[in-house]
């Protein structure tokens, strides 16, 4: 479950992201009222930032959900660990490590 969430999150990621980029700038406008080449694009010169502004606000919901879902996922299968939280005596080695030792390096 986690993976189809995290998947369907990248998604949505890259969707908005495309849209984000797709949109027009302010300053477009004004460059369409003068008959520059904005006003020729597929939408027309304001057709497309009613449609666009509502998926860019579907996805960004869709993006918000999915991060708290992710979010919750992520904290309720971790347990929470100190780093400065004291080893269990059990886990700790009893006496010293057998060590082999090394050969002798001739000529030292």
């Amino acid at each position: 479950m986690y993976t189809v969430i995290l998947f369907v999150h990248v998604l949505i990621a890259i969707a908005l992201i495309v849209l984000v980029l797709l949109q027009q700038g302010k300053g477009a406008d004004a460059g369409a009222a003068f008959g520059s080449g904005a006003s020729a694009t597929v939408f027309g010169a304001r057709g497309s930032a009613n449609f666009l502004s509502k998926t860019t606000a579907m996805l960004a919901t869709g993006f918000f959900v999915t991060s708290l879902v992710l979010a919750y996922f992520a904290s309720a299968t971790s347990q929470p660990v100190s780093v400065v939280q004291p080893v269990p005596a059990q886990q700790l080695p009893s006496g010293p490590a057998d060590v082999p030792s090394l050969p002798a390096q001739p000529g030292k």
